[in-house]
This record gives structure tokens, C-alpha cells and sequence, in this order.
């Protein structure tokens, strides 16, 4: 369990390695047609040291990597703003958002499909713009206006990964604690529910609604996120978010634990249709 940085650096040294491998070269014969010394390559590898963006497009030239999806992702995973693809817009709020922040909304914009068990709030990427105001106004303390607005303005800018060409898969289990908490007054909340429907019925959502008649069930130890990418399913990553950070966890078992966990989520969980009528319901209601 580690810092984004850290997962980061060694899912790139990772995955370059399995591309090195596939070339059929070995770390001495990849460094000497980029014109490195071979300890340079091992460090890359194994994710002791940084690597830039320059370096890792020399090594993927040399790997003759033309998928151009597989080179944005692990340029972007080596800290690159100016890969070709989506427009890394989070780069000019780096003043304002911590990195741990930072390398989750990168992570988000990249994969291909994300998988999230909520218990307490709607999910960022579904937000209303008032609701998200009054969820971050509640969860930082002190903030100044200017500062508020900036932080709503880069949470909606985040849902702009459900309208992408791919667009971004979510697959959301929400706990009804998520539809019954009244966010920001009924107003509000009612609009929030209003475009918890409207979303459920687009195809690149699927969203699921845990009822309390379920009991207890294995999310009761909090919310997760897993990120998938269909180019590199070596890159999956689980985050946890924290009060002042968040973890992502690497592990082929974490992985497995927390997939495992969402599978069992799906099957206690109502199923989409039954899970649209009933915050259709709980909106008529509210």
C-alpha cells in the first residue's frame, strides 16, 4: 500500500519491462540502443527512480510500441503533459489541488473503466454542480469562495471522462445511506437524485443501489475505487480515499481481494433496473 507516485513509478517500470521483454532484448541491449548504461534501465524497471517523459518515449521507440492508447497512458504515468490524447486540463490547477488528487483524476482520465462501492456520497463524476458545492464545502473546512469555486469547477470538469470518445465505463454501487443523506437541503438533493436517473440510463453507466435490507455486507469497511485500463490490465489500481490522502494498492492480491469484494457487492446489491426505480422512488419521495 503506497502513495500514487510510488504505484506509479513502479506500474511504468513494469510494464516497460514486459514490452522490453516482448522485443526480445535484454536490459543491456535496450540500453545501449538508447545509449544508457544498463543500471539505468534496472532502476527504471523496478521503480527506485524517476523517469521523464523523454526517456520513456525513447525506450518505447525502441520497443517499436505504435499502440498509441498504451504510449499516452505510460507517459502519462511518467508525469507527461503533453501526450497526444485527452487534454491533461488538471495540470493548471496544480496550485490548488494536492498531488495525491492530481495522480487520481490522471488515473481517472486514462482508464478504460472504473468500478466504485460508495457508502456515504454520489459519486464525484455524477454530481450535480450544487451538490459537489455542498460536499466540499462540508469536507474542507475553511475555504474561501474563490477557492470552493475552483475545487467544484475541477469536479465537473472530471465527468467529462463519461462523455469521452471512448467514453469512461463506471460501475457504481451506491449504499442507500448515499440517496437517504440530504446533502445541501431537499432542493438540492432532489436535483442530485433527478440526475442519479438520468445517468443510470446512459451505457456507459451501470449503476447499482445497496438497500439497508441487505445488512451487513463486506463494503461496510468503506468506499473503494478500481481503475481498469483495456491496454494494460498490469496498470489496475485500487485507491482508497483518506481525510488528507489516498492509497493505492498494486498487489495482484489486492487486486483480486477488492474485485472479489465488488463481485459480491453486485450480487447483494439490487439489480440496475429494480436499482433505477427504486432512486426514481426515493426522488418522488424526497
Amino acid at each position: 500500500m503506497q502513495h500514487g507516485p510510488a504505484v506509479r513509478r513502479r506500474k511504468l517500470g513494469a510494464e516497460l519491462r514486459a514490452l522490453r521483454t516482448s522485443a526480445g532484448l535484454t536490459s543491456g541491449e535496450a540500453a545501449r540502443l538508447v545509449g544508457w548504461h544498463q543500471s539505468k534501465v534496472s532502476r527504471i524497471e523496478t521503480g527506485t527512480s524517476g523517469v521523464k517523459p523523454a526517456d520513456v518515449r525513447l525506450l518505447l521507440d525502441a520497443y517499436g510500441v505504435a499502440d498509441t492508447q498504451l504510449r499516452e497512458l505510460l507517459l502519462v504515468l511518467a508525469g507527461s503533459d503533453e501526450t497526444g490524447g485527452r487534454h491533461h486540463w488538471w495540470h493548471a490547477y496544480r496550485g490548488v489541488l494536492p498531488p495525491t488528487y492530481r495522480d487520481f483524476i490522471s488515473l481517472e482520465s486514462q482508464a478504460s473503466a472504473m468500478r466504485t462501492l460508495e457508502t456515504t456520497v454520489v459519486p464525484g463524476l455524477l454530481q450535480t454542480p450544487e451538490y459537489a458545492r455542498a460536499v466540499t464545502k462540508a469536507a474542507v473546512e475553511g475555504l474561501s469562495e474563490e477557492r470552493l469555486d475552483t475545487l467544484v469547477e475541477v469536479r465537473l470538469a472530471r465527468q467529462d471522462v463519461l462523455r469521452a470518445d471512448p467514453p469512461l465505463e463506471l460501475n457504481a454501487v451506491l449504499d442507500e445511506a448515499v440517496l437517504r443523506r440530504e446533502v445541501g437541503g431537499p432542493g438540492v438533493m432532489t436535483r442530485q437524485l433527478d440526475r442519479l436517473v438520468e445517468a443510470a440510463r446512459l451505457p456507459q453507466v451501470r449503476l447499482q443501489v445497496l438497500p439497508f435490507a441487505a445488512g451487513a455486507h463486506i463494503g461496510v469497511t468503506g468506499p473503494f475505487v478500481i481503475f481498469s485500463f483495456s491496454n494494460a490490465s498490469d496498470l489496475d489500481v485500487v485507491v482508497l480515499d483518506h481525510l488528507t490522502s489516498s492509497l493505492y494498492l498494486e498487489r495482484k492480491e489486492d487486486l483480486q481481494a477488492y474485485t472479489e469484494a465488488f463481485d459480491a457487492l453486485l450480487i447483494h446489491a439490487l439489480s440496475p433496473e429494480d436499482s433505477l426505480d427504486f432512486i426514481a422512488g426515493t426522488a418522488a419521495g424526497a
